[in-house]
């Protein structure tokens, strides 16, 4: 199943899309998207509504994040050697792990927003796995078993606040809009594989990133059960698990975003997000 919202920001409705791709209203199923609610007994539950009896969203509905917040948005960095490479850094024996603030989770087409003063904004096309059972030192064996669904992420960053600004990578990724997720979460049934997913990112109109889940260096197996050794991951909380190559830091010279620049990026199966780059 392919879990959206959609509405204004702020207002979203918690939907569903049908066979034949219309976005059906469910909020008379479930009051909304999150934390409270992600669970196996939700999948049993939309899966057993009938959605011919579910009135369709207005046609052109803006779509929101998937869910109405997360718990903990936790992300790793380097986890592609060939974009380990192009930075510059060494491959990683374990995984790094840094955090993105939950405000900065936004709609898969809402504007990313350059903050005031901001000179290094760059992209990263992600795969993000939302957590849907408790996680307490879970086996890599039975990860993928607490995995409720998985979405597209554009994990933005801001390079100077990451890097030059001492301290840890959340000040360069946390910023309002630099969590793009969506267009929808897809329950976990629906991906038979998440180490054989291709993606891609282009910024306007022309291919920056391409690469396959397959080539991770760590498996979204592994990144849960190394998680649950360090902390308790709890349904709604989301894990964004690195890029592959092609980011603007990585050119030579590095080429960042500029007010009016575009991005589309995709990942298989977990759909499209287009944005444009927006000055505050």
């Amino acid at each position: 199943m392919k879990l959206v919202r959609f509405g204004e920001r702020g207002n979203e409705r918690p939907g569903l899309l049908d066979t034949d791709g219309t976005i059906r209203d469910m909020s008379g199923v479930v009051p909304d998207y999150g934390p409270e609610s992600l669970s196996p007994a939700l999948v049993e539950k939309l899966a057993a509504a009938d959605l011919s009896s579910r009135p369709a969203a207005p046609a052109g509905a803006r779509l929101g994040a998937p869910l109405n917040r997360v718990g903990h948005f936790i992300a790793i960095g380097l986890n592609y050697a060939d974009h380990a490479a192009e930075t510059g850094a060494p491959i990683p024996t374990e995984p790094i792990v840094f955090s993105k603030a939950p405000s900065s989770l936004s709609g898969p087409n809402d504007d990313v927003l350059i903050p005031r003063g901001a000179q290094k904004l760059d992209w990263e096309v992600e795969l993000a796995v939302v957590i849907g059972k408790r996680c307490d030192y879970v086996g890599k064996h039975e990860a993928l078993s607490h995995v409720f669904g998985y979405a597209l992420c554009n994990d933005v960053s801001e390079r100077a606040y990451q890097a030059e600004r001492g301290g840890q990578w959340i000040k360069g990724k946390s910023a309002p809009t630099f969590g793009p997720l969506g267009p929808f979460l897809v329950t976990a049934d629906e991906i038979a594989d998440p180490q054989a997913l291709g993606m891609f990112l282009d910024v306007n109109g022309q291919r920056r990133q391409t690469g396959n889940t397959a080539t991770m260096i760590f498996s979204v197996a592994e990144i849960i059960a190394y998680l649950s050794e360090f902390m308790v991951l709890e349904p709604g909380d989301v894990i964004t698990t690195g890029t592959p190559p092609g980011v603007g830091l990585g050119f030579k010279p590095p080429v960042f975003l500029r007010d009016g620049d575009t991005m589309h990026l995709g990942i298989d199966g977990l759909g499209e997000q287009r944005q444009t780059v927006v000055a505050r």
